[in-house]
């Protein structure tokens, strides 16, 4: 059956009605006079039926057509996305909500955030976890993606996690469309959340969020992993590759995280993640180097070139550098920066990936003006000085 993408009607549009694990929710009893012990007969018969639609296409089980919010347009062989999405979290509410305890839907819980709390509670190891959220995370379609949702709910009811099934609808309906980005990125965030929130561009000092770069331990048994995950995340938009997921420790406001907000500072770990990770590559010391700004690698990747090829490799590299200090803005210097690297790599040159943050955050940060200029001066030194030394 077809679908296409539907603007909701007028009854959605102004929100005059509550989704159906919205209005289980308000029937659960709070102790006020009704004097029974669960849902009532409606709600108990209906998340029976939504329990007969799991795996069964959208549209064709007549026993759930009630439960239904979005409205069907006229054309009868054509389905909204988001009624094919609602499908799929009313059938979900029903297997998550099937003998729990209490409501399972549970407004401002995302799934990240869910995932996160099954981690905490130690009902699962946390590889067990993480593999299953990212089993999710790299569906290649909706119905591959519910597929996973199905085997982890049960998992979520098991240790009383609700989350908020208005949320997973949006995130569902978007999933096939270009909002698919900032879902995967809102549920990184969610699942990493250090609950610890700061300012954009604050220091984060700690051994707890320390950086990826500062606790890579080369050479160990799962470096080799660590890295090539890192690197599979080259070229692709910060906060959207689950694999990379483990390795953030940008802080931000909890809501930005449920927003799958894409901030200057995770833009730049990302960034900066991706390009240690080419850098750190098949060598056993560690490839940051505190206080090796790129100027200084540059300079002396050119002593280097000096001693093997004469003045013209001298020259070349410090063409190749002086374009990088051209760069415009954060994503040109990236790329200067990943042409940059393989070089360090294969000379055995370090780099500080601190300052290397700092510098694709606010290179065209237009609160900080001067940034780059302050930037282009001190690694312009730093290059001659180490060329020259």
């Amino acid at each position: 059956m077809t679908t296409t993408p539907t603007t909701p009607n007028a009854r959605q549009a102004g929100r005059a009605f509550s989704f159906f694990w919205q209005e289980a929710a308000q029937d659960w009893p709070t102790g006020g006079p009704e004097g029974r012990s669960g849902f009532s007969e409606y709600v108990t018969r209906t998340l029976r039926a939504l329990r007969e639609g799991i795996g069964r296409e959208a549209g064709t089980v007549p026993a759930i057509r009630h439960a239904h919010r979005t409205g069907l347009p006229d054309d009868a062989d054509r389905l909204p996305l988001l009624y094919i999405a609602e499908h799929a979290v009313l059938t979900l509410f029903g297997l998550h909500q099937h003998a729990a305890a209490e409501p399972v839907h549970r407004p401002g819980v995302g799934l990240g955030t869910a995932c996160r709390r099954l981690r905490q509670s130690e009902q699962l190891s946390d590889a067990a976890v993480e593999r299953r959220l990212i089993a999710a995370a790299t569906a290649q379609d909706l119905h591959e993606l519910v597929q996973h949702l199905q085997r982890l709910v049960p998992l979520l009811r098991q240790a009383g996690i609700g989350i908020d099934y208005t949320r997973l609808l949006h995130n569902l309906a978007d999933w096939d469309g270009p909002g698919q980005d900032r879902v995967l990125r809102s549920w990184g965030l969610q699942y990493t959340d250090p609950n610890t929130p700061a300012t954009e561009g604050e220091d984060t000092p700690d051994a707890d969020t320390a950086p990826y770069w500062a606790t890579c331990a080369p050479g160990s048994v799962k470096a080799g992993a660590e890295l090539a995950a890192l690197r599979s995340g080259t070229g692709r938009v910060a906060g959207t590759v689950p694999a990379m997921w483990p390795f953030h420790r940008t802080r931000m406001a909890s809501e930005w995280h449920d927003k799958g907000s894409l901030t200057r500072d995770l833009a730049a770990e990302h960034t900066a993640l991706t390009l240690f990770a080419r850098h750190q590559q098949t060598h056993h010391r560690p490839m940051h180097a505190r206080g090796t700004s790129p100027g200084t690698a540059a300079g002396l990747l050119a002593k280097k070139a000096e001693d093997g090829e004469g003045k013209a490799g001298k020259a070349a590299l410090e063409r190749r550098f002086g374009v990088l200090l051209t760069s415009d803005d954060g994503d040109e210097l990236a790329m200067h920066l990943r042409s940059l690297v393989p070089l360090l790599n294969r000379a055995g040159i370090g780099l500080d990936y601190d300052l290397l943050r700092t510098a694709l955050r606010t290179w065209d940060d237009p609160r900080r003006p001067d940034a780059a200029t302050r930037f282009r001066q001190q690694w312009d030194r730093d290059f001659h000085t180490a060329a020259s030394s």
